[in-house]
C-alpha cells in the first residue's frame, strides 16, 4: 500500500508528460505537478511545519488546492479541509479543535475576503503560526509562491527525502470536519490506506485509465472531491478539469472545451446540467457532449428519472456511489454490468474489502430484506474521530463495524437500498447539516427562547434548513432578524430557507420536541402555499 505522495511520484514517473490539471487557458502536466509539489513541501518543511502538524486547507477548486494537498502529505502533516462557505465561527472551532498551526487560505473567493475573516479571529489562536495566502498577502501573511520559492533554493538538500523516508500508509494524512449531531463538528480521521484504495477501487468500477479527464466541481474540500475525484485521478494518471463555482451552462462547455470523460456530481448537479442541455437543444445550441462515458452521482438520494435522463440524454453512462465521510468515503456503488433496474434503485453492491450488514437498534443483524441501520466493516473505516475517543466508540465498535446511521435493506444479491435516515441529518445540495449544530447557533440569539430544525424538501437542492422558533416573553421576533443573525456567521447552505415563529413546539412528556409533527405540519403549509421562502443570505 502506497501513501498519497507515494501515488503522485509513482504516476509523475509513468506519465509525466500526462495533463494532470486542465484550465481553459493553462495546463500543468504531471511532471510540473510533481515538482511545485516538491518544491511547496520544502518550503513547509523550512517554515516550520513538522510531521502530524495540522495544516489547513481553506481554498476553493484552483490547482493550488491539489498542490497543497500533496505538499502537506509529502512531509508527513496532516490536511484539515475547509469548506469555502464556512465563516468565523466554524474556522475559529476548527482550527482550534484541530490544533492546526499552519492554514492555507486564498486572498478572496466569491466576494468573500478570506484575509479579513482571518484577522478577526487570529488573536484567538495562539497556535496558528503560519497564514499562508494564495493572491495578494495581508500583514504577517506569507504568500504562496515565496513558500514554492523558498523549497526551490532547497530543493538539493536530503530534508525533504528524509522526511518521506518516515510516512507510513497507516498514518493519519486528513481531518474532515463533519457537522455534529451534538452541536459541534466531529473530525474524522482518515489515513493513507484508507483513502488510497478507497480511490483506487471506486475509479477502478469506473474503468479509469490514463487517457480519461475527470470534471471536478464537487468541492475538493469533501471526500468526493479530494478522494474519489483528485486521488482516484492521479492513481491512474488521469486528468483534472476542476470548477471553483458549479454553474450549468459553463460545465457543459468545459466538458466539450476540454474533453471530459468523467463526470462527477451531485443529483442537484445532474438536474441543472440536464435542464440546461434540454435549454440549449431548444434554443439550437447543442452541447458536444460525445466524449462523456460515465461519472459518480453521490450525496444525496438520487430520483430514478433523473439517473436514466442522464444516462439516455447525456450519453453519461453514471454510476451510484453510497457512503459517508467516516467510510472514505465509498461503501458500495453500482457497477456497469447491473441491471438497469438495480442501477437506478438501489447503491449498487460493497466494495471489495468491505463488508455490510443491516442491524436492529441493538446492533442485531437482520434477515435478508429487513430494513434497520447499515453498518460496514473494512480497509475504509476511519482511525476515528480527533480527541474523541467516546465518540468514535459510539459508531465504531470492538470489532470494526462502522455504523453509519442510515437505514437501508439489502438483497439476496448484496444490493443496497437507502431507505431513509436513521438520525435527523439534513442533506441540502449534497452537503449535510445537522439541526443540532443550526440549533445551537440560534439559541445564542438574545430573543430565541427554543428552536427546533428540520429539513423540507427542495426541487433544486433536495432539502432545506427549516426552523421553528419561540421567542422570548415580551419581545419581537421577526424572520428578517433570524436572517442578518445568520448572515456571515454560518455557511449559506446552513442558513434556514424558511422560518416560523410559533408560540410552542410539539413536545413528548419527557421533553422532547416531536420533529415528526413539524414535518407533518411543514409539508401541510408548502402544500397549501402558506411558507414564503427566503433567501440564502443577505450580504
Amino acid at each position: 500500500m502506497l501513501t498519497l505522495e507515494e501515488i503522485l511520484s509513482r504516476t509523475a514517473h509513468a506519465f509525466p508528460d500526462n495533463e494532470a490539471i486542465v484550465l481553459t487557458d493553462q495546463r500543468i502536466t504531471y511532471r510540473q505537478l510533481n515538482k511545485m509539489v516538491d518544491h511547496l513541501a520544502r518550503g513547509l518543511i523550512e517554515f516550520g511545519v513538522a510531521k502530524g502538524d495540522k495544516v489547513g486547507l481553506w481554498m476553493p477548486n484552483y490547482p493550488e488546492w491539489v498542490v497543497s494537498y500533496f505538499a502537506i502529505a509529502r512531509i508527513g502533516a496532516v490536511v484539515v479541509p475547509f469548506n469555502t462557505r464556512y465563516k468565523t465561527h466554524e474556522v475559529q472551532y476548527i482550527l482550534e479543535d484541530s490544533e492546526a498551526t499552519t492554514l492555507f487560505i486564498v486572498d478572496s473567493f466569491a466576494g468573500i475576503d478570506y484575509r479579513t475573516m482571518i484577522n478577526e479571529i487570529r488573536s484567538m489562536l495562539p497556535r496558528l503560526q503560519n497564514i499562508i495566502v494564495l493572491g495578494e498577502a495581508g500583514e504577517k501573511m506569507i504568500p504562496f509562491s515565496n513558500i514554492l520559492t523558498l523549497g526551490e533554493q532547497y530543493s538539493g538538500d536530503h530534508k525533504l527525502a528524509d522526511r518521506q523516508a518516515i510516512l507510513s500508509p497507516e498514518e493519519n494524512i486528513l481531518i474532515l470536519y463533519t457537522s455534529g449531531t451534538t452541536g459541534q463538528p466531529k473530525g474524522a480521521m482518515l489515513s493513507h490506506r484508507n483513502m488510497a484504495e478507497n480511490a483506487r477501487q471506486v475509479t477502478a468500477v469506473l474503468e479509469t485509465s490514463e487517457h480519461d479527464r475527470f470534471f471536478l466541481a464537487v468541492p475538493f474540500f469533501h471526500c468526493f472531491g479530494c478522494v474519489m475525484g483528485i486521488l482516484g485521478a492521479i492513481t491512474w494518471g488521469a486528468g483534472i478539469v476542476p470548477m471553483p463555482i458549479f454553474k450549468p451552462r459553463e460545465a457543459l462547455e468545459l466538458v466539450e472545451q476540454t474533453g471530459v470523460t468523467i463526470l462527477y456530481g451531485v443529483p442537484t448537479m445532474f438536474v441543472l446540467e440536464l435542464e440546461e442541455y434540454r435549454k440549449g437543444k431548444k434554443e439550437g445550441k447543442e452541447y458536444d457532449l460525445t466524449t462523456l462515458r460515465t461519472g459518480i452521482m453521490a450525496g444525496a438520494p438520487c430520483p430514478t428519472e433523473v439517473m436514466s435522463a442522464v444516462i439516455e440524454e447525456l450519453g453519461c453512462n453514471v454510476c451510484i456511489c453510497y457512503g459517508l465521510t467516516e467510510a472514505s468515503p465509498v461503501i458500495t456503488m453500482t457497477r456497469f454490468t447491473d441491471s438497469v433496474k438495480d442501477r437506478v434503485e438501489t447503491v449498487g453492491q460493497a466494495l471489495p474489502g468491505i463488508e455490510v450488514k443491516i442491524v436492529d437498534d441493538a446492533r442485531n443483524e437482520l434477515p435478508i430484506g429487513v430494513a434497520g441501520e447499515l453498518a460496514c466493516r473494512g480497509y475504509n473505516v476511519m482511525l476515528g474521530y480527533y480527541k474523541m475517543p467516546e465518540k468514535t466508540a459510539e459508531i465504531i465498535d470492538g470489532d470494526g463495524w462502522l455504523y453509519s446511521g442510515d437505514l437501508a435493506t439489502i438483497d439476496e444479491d448484496g444490493y443496497v437500498r437507502i431507505v431513509g435516515r436513521k438520525k435527523d441529518m439534513i442533506i441540502t445540495g449534497g452537503f449535510n447539516v445537522y439541526p443540532a449544530e443550526i440549533e445551537n447557533y440560534l439559541f445564542t440569539h438574545p430573543k430565541v427562547q427554543n428552536v427546533s430544525v428540520i429539513g423540507v424538501p427542495d426541487e433544486v437542492m433536495g432539502e432545506v434548513v427549516m426552523a421553528f422558533i419561540i421567542p422570548k416573553e415580551k419581545t419581537v421576533l421577526t424572520a428578517e432578524e433570524i436572517m442578518d443573525f445568520c448572515s456571515g456567521a454560518i455557511a449559506n447552505f446552513k442558513m434556514p430557507r424558511y422560518i416560523q415563529i410559533v408560540n410552542e413546539l410539539p413536545m413528548t412528556q419527557s421533553g422532547k420536541v416531536q420533529k415528526y409533527k413539524l414535518r407533518e405540519s411543514a409539508a401541510q403549509s408548502l402544500a397549501a402555499g402558506r411558507l414564503v421562502k427566503l433567501p440564502p443570505h443577505k450580504r
